[in-house]
């Protein structure tokens, strides 16, 4: 099996001593209940705050639209794939956030069928790509920051091995 991998074979936990089979029981439930919250079916949101709303959102979406078109439901999948499901967006903060940016000219829409309201789908502009090239290197060194701080609490905690 997997190195990490917390069950045995079928049968081979119950073939194993009682004590042995419990202790296994109990690592099972112990790394269950350890499980990221993302793992149960809901997300963590750890980058919330005004870096989140400000700029981190508006990056991923310019970065997301660099080569296609996308629509809604789309970002907000990819968002949540990206990071694992540590960031989690939803339709109330991505459609303000795609009319605002298309307000602002960094992206455009279209409806997919234009005689009739279905999925709109957006586009990195000009502008966008601009805003995108200034995104990218002012968060760079903001996000290197977060990892080396979450890097250091991980290691004070867990040690460094």
């Amino acid at each position: 099996m997997c190195e990490g991998h917390h069950a045995y074979p079928p049968g081979v936990a119950e073939k194993l001593s009682r004590p042995v089979s419990e202790a296994v029981a109990r690592g099972r439930r112990r790394a269950e209940d350890a499980e990221p919250e993302r793992r149960k079916g809901r997300s963590m949101d750890v980058l919330g705050g005004e870096i989140r709303r400000r700029d981190l959102l508006p990056l991923l979406v310019l970065h997301l639209m660099r080569d296609e078109s996308v629509y809604g439901n789309r970002l907000m999948g990819a968002i949540e794939e990206m990071t694992e499901g540590m960031i989690a967006v939803n339709p109330n903060t991505i459609y303000p956030l795609l009319r605002d940016m298309e307000a602002r000219g960094l992206i455009e829409g279209a409806w997919e069928h234009p005689d009739r309201r279905t999925r709109r789908f957006y586009s990195i502009t000009k502008a966008g790509k601009t805003e995108l090239t200034r995104l990218h290197a002012e968060l760079e060194p903001i996000l290197d920051s977060m990892a080396r701080s979450i890097s250091l609490i991980k290691a004070e905690l867990y040690g460094k091995g």
